[in-house]
């Protein structure tokens, strides 16, 4: 009796494993630093949820937005440290672990976001990814086009040689300050939170950032011309940490790579929805927006900031230009 007892006890205690191990959830982390209103984290958020059902509540993920876990920097050092398991960060990010991976923030490298997506595709870009992947352990899994950066200003800038001695505000970033000190511009490094108000008592003239964000932090109230320089076409990397990757088996790793991949195209194709649309939006409310020879930008950068003096690989450079 006891001997039946204890069997009946052990295939009870075997079926409640099964079904708790087939219930098991691992929980996982996804941070980044944008709104909540933002495609970023709209999207992220259903791809979120669709990586849970695909994988049968295998995997929950929480995601943290608008800094919940940190800044950028934070973030990406949370990726190392294993306290954040998936992130959404620029590629200036990543070029401080590969600097050749940089070379996309090179001004002028993208002709649009058609060309950036192209891009992702390809062969270069594979093994540009490969090489940040063998030096920092992170996985790369999607690119997302974040919008293409254009000038603000007091004054009309009409070809690079306008800019000389504008007081314009330019993230600290190497490539990101190319092109304004190629034309002759005074960059200074402003806070992003504190960049409406430097506009607004004169401390800076003119800033540089896509449409969107012109849009969203309202740039436009402050500063009388939008220039269309498109100097660079800025994008976000959708990041899996090591320690997950590894960990993810074949399957999931696709299931992973899918959903995250159609996240960055639906806020790809959002954020450039948007873009078409605001250019009516500021000649409406009637500020000035100016198109601008950008082959005249471009010359003026090729000259005088050599890409090798980034790190960055002129080869690297020439594969992507040629993508189409």
């Amino acid at each position: 009796m006891k001997f039946r007892l204890k069997m009946l006890l052990g295939a009870t205690a075997a079926v409640l494993a099964t079904a708790f191990t087939a219930h098991a959830e691992t929980v996982l982390k996804w941070a980044h630093v944008y709104e909540t209103s933002e495609p970023f984290h709209t999207e992220s958020v259903w791809a979120a949820e669709e990586i849970g059902k695909r994988t049968e509540g295998r995997y929950k993920i929480d995601v943290f937005p608008a800094s919940q876990l940190g800044k950028e920097a934070d973030l990406n050092q949370g990726l190392k440290l294993g306290t954040v398991d998936i992130i959404i960060s620029g590629s200036s990010f990543a070029a401080r672990e590969y600097a050749p991976i940089g070379v996309t923030y090179y001004p002028y490298t993208f002709r649009d976001p058609a060309h950036l997506i192209a891009y992702t595709k390809s062969d270069v870009f594979k093994r540009l990814a490969q090489g940040y992947e063998e030096a920092s352990g992170n996985h790369i899994v999607a690119v997302t086009y974040y919008g293409t950066r254009h000038t603000t200003s007091n004054k009309p800038i009409a070809k690079c040689a306008d800019m000389a001695g504008l007081k314009i505000r330019v993230p600290d970033v190497p490539a990101y300050l190319a092109m304004p000190r190629s034309c002759g511009a005074n960059t200074t490094p402003i806070a992003f939170a504190e960049v409406y108000l430097a506009l607004q008592n004169g401390t800076v003239e003119a800033q540089e950032n896509p449409l969107t964000t012109i849009e969203a932090k309202k740039f436009y109230e402050v500063q009388k011309h939008i220039v269309l320089t498109g100097h660079i076409v800025d994008h976000l990397n959708t990041l899996i940490s090591k320690s997950l990757w590894a960990q993810l088996s074949d399957a999931d790793k696709q299931i992973f790579t899918e959903v995250m991949q159609q996240a960055a195209e639906r806020s790809t194709n959002i954020i450039a929805e948007r873009e078409q649309a605001l250019v009516a939006t500021f000649k409406e409310r009637g500020i000035d927006v100016a198109e601008v020879d950008k082959t005249d930008f471009e010359k003026t950068v090729m000259e005088k900031a050599a890409m090798e003096d980034f790190g960055y690989v002129k080869a690297d450079w020439e594969a992507i230009r040629a993508v189409k």
